[in-house]
């Protein structure tokens, strides 16, 4: 096993239209404003950016995120990841009741040298940095989306 690679997925229940739910994770520069651990965004071209992202743990990874699919007629919003990260990110938006749910799934391996030197023992730790961000973020997004204008059909 290589002790580097990882498989996420998280699913958050969210207060909102499906639609307003892709809107915000569509728009991945304003990531910063409601997730705390996203650092920044920066655009690079009309499909590329570059984030920092830093959690619990004092290290930071930086990548480039290239678009690979945006259909809002499924909800999917697809990236391909490389840097400290390579790899690949998806959410896949769907409704759930009067509501959405948004399934994140990822797949990466690490390539930040002391994170790949410390791959074994510090894993369950790398793990569990991994949550807190992901909790951080369902708690940004569920509040970013209460306090949307009732008037505005997405975010």
């Amino acid at each position: 096993m290589d002790w580097s690679r990882y498989r996420f997925r998280s699913v958050w229940d969210v207060d909102a239209t499906p639609e307003a739910v892709f809107a915000v994770l569509e728009r991945a520069e304003e990531y910063p404003l409601w997730w705390p651990q996203v650092r920044s965004v920066s655009r690079i071209d009309e499909r590329t950016g570059s984030a920092r992202f830093r959690s619990a743990l004092p290290y930071e990874l930086v990548v480039t995120a290239r678009e690979q699919r945006r259909d809002p007629a499924t909800g999917v919003l697809e990236i391909a990841m490389s840097g400290d990260l390579l790899g690949w990110a998806r959410w896949t938006v769907l409704p759930r009741g009067a509501g959405a749910r948004a399934l994140y799934e990822q797949e990466v391996e690490v390539r930040k040298p002391l994170m790949r030197r410390l791959a074994l023992p510090a894993r369950p730790v790398f793990l569990a940095n991994h949550v807190l961000m992901m909790r951080a973020g369902r708690r940004g997004l569920r509040s970013l989306l209460a306090t949307a204008p009732p008037d505005r059909d997405a975010v």
